[in-house]
Formats: structure tokens, C-alpha cells, sequence
């Protein structure tokens, strides 16, 4: 079922958004070589207490078998697609490209974006692999208009990423985002065009390309959480939450 919100609840929903990309401002103020990813998490943690709000991701079910997942955010590093998890031990190194999805919960709604951020001496390939994914979100987000299909906003984003050169993660998706941090609808990064639900006013949905440097196969790590790329090559994660309105989509986590 698609929730749709009304103007009070996205009102509600704007400041969980808010406190996601206050987050996001945070770790870009901070990342540099030499840092722990648990220490991204210790920044991530601040400002959530600082502004009242909860983790979104912390206790939320992967896998059959894999524990709720601890932390509140997840970081993966180079060939990490999604959910690493922070670690101590982890230590960023010059050149890695780091991927932080971060969610916040306050006022009964969720917030919910990621970035990949470039760490010291970048190669040119992870450079345009990174602004690659980036790009793909806002092409996609130009059909997430009122009246299209979520798959117009799928098949926008698998194109242009692959007339790149690079391939978009069929396994996993983004989705419908309020009161639970995943609704429904899903939405992939491929497809054709012209199917899945309509797009209506008041809409919360998160788009979310992930995107590879090589193949787009992928394994899942013992942990059931951990999703690496199978031949060992980068990965690129980008994500907004956004509002359908009556005009253009309104990007409600867009201070990264």
C-alpha cells in the first residue's frame, strides 16, 4: 500500500529530512584519510542526539539469519555496495571513495539519503564513477512528476548510467519512505519505461542508484548484511528522499 502524506505530515516529515542532511554536512566537514568508519558513526550519533532524533536504521531485519542491523548509518568503502557496517579497525585510506547512508526518525516519520564521498587522491575513473551515480539520480528524479510511472524514473537512471559505461545494482532499490523507513512503492534502478504505479501528490519516496564500475553482480558477505561487488571493483551509492508535488519533485534531504 502507498501512503500518501498530507501537508502536516510532511511538514513533520521535512524536519527528520533536515536532521539527515545535517548529518551528511557534518561527515563532509570531517572525512579525511586516517579516520576510523566507527568514527563517522560517533558523528553521525551526535547529530542525531543533538537534534532529538532517533536512527533509523539501527534495529532494522536483513537477511534471514543476520542479527538486526547495530549501527546508525552504514559506510562502505571502494568495492562496498551498501551496508558496511562502521568498525574501529576500519581506518579510511588516500583515495578511497566512501559511500554513508544515513536515516533519521523524529516526529513518527523517517528521513532517509546517501553520498559517496571522495577521500584524498581520487583516480579519475572513481572521480566519474561518483559523479556517474550522482548524475543518474537527477535524471531520473526529471520524470518524478505527477501522472508518470516510477519506472519512467527507473529506466532514466539505468540509461544514462550505462550509456556511461558503468551498471546499476538490480538486486537492490529504492523505495516509498514516512512513517516506516521502507514503503512501499519499490523502485528500481532499470526497467522499461511505462510501469509500476502512477506518481501522486504527496509521495515520500527515496531514489537510490547504485552503481558499479564492472560487473553488476554482486555478493552478500557472511554477516547478511555487507553487499560487495563480485569482481572486486568500485561502487557508487547516491540517495535522496523526495516529494511529489504538483510541480517539480521537491528534494526533501537536499542539503548534500
Amino acid at each position: 500500500m502507498i501512503y500518501i502524506k498530507n501537508e502536516k505530515e510532511i511538514k513533520q516529515m521535512e524536519e527528520a529530512c533536515h536532521i539527515v542532511a545535517l548529518c551528511h554536512i557534518a561527515i563532509g566537514e570531517n572525512i579525511k584519510v586516517g579516520m576510523s568508519t566507527m568514527d563517522l558513526e560517533n558523528i553521525v550519533m551526535e547529530v542525531l542526539k543533538k537534534n532529538n532524533a532517533k536512527p533509523s536504521f539501527k534495529g532494522q531485519l536483513g537477511f534471514e539469519g543476520s542479527m538486526p542491523y547495530p549501527y546508525a548509518s552504514c559506510i562502505s568503502i571502494n568495492d562496498e555496495i551498501i551496508h558496511g557496517m562502521p568498525d574501529k579497525n576500519r581506518i579510511i585510506q588516500d583515495g578511497d571513495i566512501v559511500s554513508v547512508d544515513i536515516g533519521a526518525y523524529k516526529n513518527g516519520f523517517h528521513g532517509d539519503s546517501a553520498k559517496t564521498y571522495m577521500v584524498g587522491n581520487i583516480s579519475q575513473e572513481a572521480r566519474r564513477l561518483v559523479k556517474v551515480t550522482r548524475d543518474s539520480f537527477y535524471e531520473g528524479i526529471k520524470y518524478a512528476k505527477v501522472g508518470n510511472r516510477i519506472s519512467d524514473i527507473s529506466h532514466a537512471i539505468q540509461e544514462y548510467v550505462e550509456k556511461n559505461g558503468f551498471n546499476v545494482i538490480k538486486e537492490f532499490q529504492g523505495h516509498g519512505v514516512g512513517r516506516q523507513l521502507h514503503e512501499d512503492p519499490g523502485i528500481p534502478n532499470y526497467g522499461h519505461p511505462g510501469r509500476g504505479n502512477r506518481l501522486e501528490v504527496g509521495m515520500t519516496l527515496a531514489i537510490e542508484p547504485m552503481v558499479n564500475q564492472g560487473t553488476d553482480e554482486i555478493i552478500i558477505m557472511d554477516d547478511g548484511w555487507k553487499v560487495v561487488t563480485k569482481d572486486g571493483k568500485l561502487s557508487s551509492h547516491y540517495e535522496h528522499t523526495i516529494l511529489i508535488t504538483n510541480n517539480e519533485p521537491k528534494l526533501l534531504t537536499n542539503r548534500i
